[in-house]
């Protein structure tokens, strides 16, 4: 976690002169998301708190909020950490997924529709791909399902979202094999972006449901592997 440590200090400048431990939650599930720290990864009161020059107590309740989301797990006299998922945690996130991302899709008005940001996420997916950056296509591939929620327009469901698809980075953090699991989803993110700038809501819910499932059978066949193969 070290490594990380320079790169988080730069987020001082997020806290602004009224630190607060929702600020911090923001960041730290922020940099969960993003792969900066690992499922089983000891959080470091005294690293992070120095690197964000926040206070203990303020940091404490970060992690309490994250824990709530079920990011973070407090293990009693050893400390914090970023939660291990189980199979059915995984298999959860995507039930969850399946429900709010399709209901948003369907739920659209008449078009044409915002996809600027969606159609970034594309692009940011294959630069990564071209530079065979494979845990980037995988940020990149979560930057475009948060995308595709905000066009609900609704920061209850971003807010909702935001943590569900942290927990999704950590169930990504067990694939022994990023590029197998992220390279479908290039071609697949596109082509649900294609069916929104047509107008076809219906054909990218289609799209979009089954992307899901393959994905989620391919996330818990990977999951039940390395999960049965750890000591």
């Amino acid at each position: 976690m070290d490594e990380h440590l320079t790169s988080l200090s730069e987020d001082r400048a997020l806290l602004g002169r009224t630190s607060t431990a929702e600020r911090v939650s923001d960041i730290l599930r922020s940099r969960i998301a993003e792969g900066f720290f690992p499922p089983g990864t000891r959080l470091s009161e005294d690293s992070i708190g120095g690197a964000l020059g926040v206070s203990r107590n303020t940091l404490r309740e970060a992690f309490r909020l994250l824990t709530h989301e079920r990011l973070l797990v407090h293990e009693l006299n050893r400390g914090v950490f970023v939660r291990v998922l189980t199979v059915e945690d995984v298999e959860d996130i995507y039930r969850t997924r399946g429900l709010v991302e399709c209901a948003v899709v369907r739920g659209l008005g008449e078009p044409p529709y915002g996809l600027d940001p969606l159609a970034g996420a594309v692009d940011e997916g294959l630069g990564a791909a071209r530079e065979g950056d494979w845990k980037g296509v995988g940020t990149a591939n979560i930057h475009f399902h948060r995308e595709l929620v905000a066009l609900a327009g609704s920061a209850r469901t971003d807010e909702l979202m935001r943590s569900v698809f942290a927990e999704l980075r950590l169930a990504f953090h067990v694939v022994d094999d990023p590029k197998r699991l992220h390279e479908p989803y290039l071609a697949r993110n596109r082509q649900i972006l294609q069916a929104l700038e047509a107008g076809d809501k219906g054909g990218a819910e289609k799209l979009l449901a089954v992307y899901l499932e393959d994905s989620l059978e391919r996330v818990v066949e990977v999951y039940r592997r390395r999960v049965s193969s750890a000591p």
